[in-house]
This record gives C-alpha cells, structure tokens and sequence, in this order.
C-alpha cells in the first residue's frame, strides 16, 4: 500500500517516504509513528495507544515522544507551529488531518519513477552585501523560508562554491527545508573584502553583529560550526536577549596555542608554516595533508573540492593569518554566561578539533545537551551513517524553536 497526502508518499511495504519525489530517511520508530497517526486519521490517537503501537508498551519519556513527534513534522514538511497536516489535542493527543489515498498496486514490486534531486541553485539563494563599520564589504546570503537560522562564518567560506559543493550542499539544502538560513564570508575570505588591516578575532565577532543588524534580527537560532562556534559563543554570551538557541559543530572553546601540549603547537606550526607556502600550489603532498585533516573518509570528489576551495576562498597570506587567529582564541571563560539552550556535537575521531574540546562546551554551558558523532571526519559527510543523526539532532531541536509558546503547552498537555 501506498499512503499518498500534500506532495507526500509513503510506501508502507518498503518502508519509505518520498517527499516532492524524493527519498527521505526516517528513523524507524519516527516511520512507525507516521504511518500509525496516517491510518487512523478518522480519530484521535492518545499518548497511550501511540506507545502500545509504536514502543509495544515500554515507558518512554515525554521528551522522546516529543522529538518523535517533531522528526514525523519536519519529514512532511510540517512544523509545531502550522499543525497543517499533524494537530495537537490538547490533553488528548494527535490527529492526522490532511487528506490521503491509498493507493494498491497489483504488483509485489512496483517500479515508481522519482525526480532527480534539484540543483541547489535552484533555491535561488540571494547574495547581498554589507559594510561594516571599519568599511569592510561582507557578503550575505540567504535561503529558504520559516525560522531565520543565521551560520557564524570559520575559517574557509565562500558562499558561493560551498553552496554548489560535495561536502557543504547537502547539508545546507536540508537546514533550508525547515528553515531560512543566512550564511555570510567573513573578513577576509569567500566574496567578502580580501584586503582588510583588522583580522583579529573580536573584529570577526563585530562582523557577526553586523550582519544580524544589516538584517533586523531581533532573536534568532545561531549556527557555529568548527572556529565559528568561538564567534558564536563570544556574540551569545554578549548578547543573551537575542540568541534564541545555539547549535555548536565540531567546534572549540579554546585554539590550539591555547589548549595545546607543546607537541601539537609545534605541529600546528608546521603547518601554518606549508600553508604560507603550499596554499593554493598544486602540490599533492600538501592537498593529503590538509584534507586528511578535515575529511580523512572523503571521496575523490570531496578532496577535489578541498583543493579548489583553497584557491577560490582566501589568499595564502590572509589563510595564515586567520590560523594564527583562530589559535589564540579562547572563550572558556564566556561558556558559563551562554543562557540560550544549546546543542554540541562532536565526531569522535576529529583530527582537526580534539573531541575534548566539544566534552569542555558541553560541561561548562547550562542547558545543553551533547551528542557524540561516529566519525573521524572534521566536517561530517552526507554520505555517512553519523550526518543523518546530526541532521535530526539539529531540526530536531530547531523545531522546538518554530513552536509557539501555546502549542508548546499544548503539545506538553497532550502527552501528560
């Protein structure tokens, strides 16, 4: 059977959801949850009987009913705040509500053509500029729709090529199903001014606020992956009354001067030393180096990427400069004064960030929860098991976001 709603499709035989003809991957119980609340859209389903249909009667926490809940919204295009297609009930529970055909077919094996996935260009992401108060031109870009999700730039961006590349597209084409997400290349790298005095890092933070106040964002969900969750950590401890929630990547409260043993500065400056004179070279030796520090478990195509982000991104002197930045860093002290509900996450095997740097975040931030990523790689690929748990972690906890305060106590009362 086939259970067809919205631009929806379920295939209840092979398990599959197919949104806008493309393949979607659903966590099993989150897949169970769905189908359940879809065949019996006559009525309301209660906490209970959800539980008995989908957990065979093991007690659960509200919690994990609710982020169930949000992973089913999110898969169809559905949010806590619409309830287009998936309504609470207060103090009763959920109704499916949109309309469904079910569909039969006479084979065991049917053949169902699906779209091919769309160029993210399509998206039209829009490209503008800003200009900061010591006159730098920074370059912005925003895309999607929904809640307005704002990336702190790290230390290699450029808006353009990330969007169209094999390691950043897709997970950026996924935060904007949910979400509209402004991204920008900070000083000195990407489409931004190359030629800057100032690359310090409190100026990379002023950057930050300049792009938020360009854009009349009063509160707002802030993205800080590898150096940008230092930037994202100094703006939110500065400015707790506009930091809604804190997503942290891959990042580090301290650079590695400061964490660092003598050994690994001494490695780090080795190779800040072949970037000042490998950067940009067609040199094979220094292109294996660098990418077996980001994406050891990359494809050919993703360190082809890394060897063209080199030239298109930053010149070699601004690179090391904003090495040398980004080592010095060191907001440990900031972490206790972060207030927004935050969310760290961590590969395990990290060769670029230790994975101690993601344990200190999480310890010394209130309110945060920490998830530890199965990957050796810097920067995760859609391609392994571990993207997937990060994607449904992060619009997992940004969908608590895009629920208004009623339906939030709606939502708490119908699972009570």
């Amino acid at each position: 059977m086939t259970l067809v709603f919205a631009d929806c499709e379920i295939d209840c035989d092979r398990r599959e959801l197919h949104r806008t003809g493309l393949s979607t991957h659903l966590e099993p119980q989150v897949f169970d949850l769905l189908v359940y609340l879809v065949r019996h859209r006559d009525r309301v389903v209660s906490k209970e009987e959800l539980i008995r249909a989908v957990w065979d009667g093991r007690v659960i926490s509200d919690d994990t009913l609710t982020s169930r809940v949000g992973a089913a919204r999110r898969a169809i295009g559905d949010t806590g705040a619409d309830q287009r297609l998936i309504r609470t009930v207060p103090r009763r529970g959920f109704r499916f509500v949109g309309e469904v055909r079910e569909e039969h077919s006479a084979s065991s094996a049917p053949v169902v053509v699906r779209s091919p996935r769309p160029d993210p260009s399509s998206l039209q992401q829009n490209v503008t500029f800003c200009q900061t108060s010591d006159g730098v031109h920074l370059a912005v870009a925003a895309v999607g729709s929904g809640t307005t999700l704002v990336k702190a730039a790290n230390w290699l961006n450029h808006l353009e090529f990330d969007w169209q590349s094999p390691v950043w597209s897709p997970t950026l084409t996924r935060l904007t199903a949910s979400c509209r997400v402004v991204r920008y290349d900070g000083r000195g790298l990407g489409l931004s001014d190359w030629d800057v005095a100032d690359l310090s890092f409190d100026a990379c933070v002023r950057d930050l606020e300049t792009v938020v106040d360009t854009l009349g964002l009063e509160r707002f969900p802030l993205l800080g992956i590898s150096g940008g969750a230092a930037l994202s950590i100094a703006y939110a401890a500065r400015h707790p009354d506009r930091v809604s929630r804190l997503v942290l990547i891959a990042g580090f409260a301290q650079g590695w001067f400061k964490r660092g043993s003598a050994a690994e500065i001494a490695q780090r400056e080795a190779l800040v030393t072949l970037i000042r004179h490998g950067w940009g070279q067609d040199n094979p030796a220094f292109h294996e180096l660098f990418t077996s520090l980001f994406v050891p478990g990359g494809t050919p195509e993703q360190h082809q990427w890394f060897r063209d982000l080199q030239r298109v991104t930053i010149s070699a002197g601004n690179a090391v400069r904003l090495a040398r930045m980004f080592g010095e860093i060191d907001v440990a002290e900031l972490l206790p004064h972060v207030t927004a509900p935050t969310l760290v996450m961590h590969s395990r095997h990290d060769a670029r960030v230790p994975f101690e740097q993601g344990l200190l975040m999480a310890r010394e931030i209130p309110n945060t929860r920490f998830v530890g990523l199965d990957s050796s790689n810097h920067i995760v690929l859609s391609h392994e098991p571990a993207w997937q748990r990060l994607i449904e972690e992060v619009c997992g906890f940004l969908t608590l976001e895009q629920e208004r305060p009623e339906h939030v106590a709606e939502h708490r009362d119908a699972v009570q």
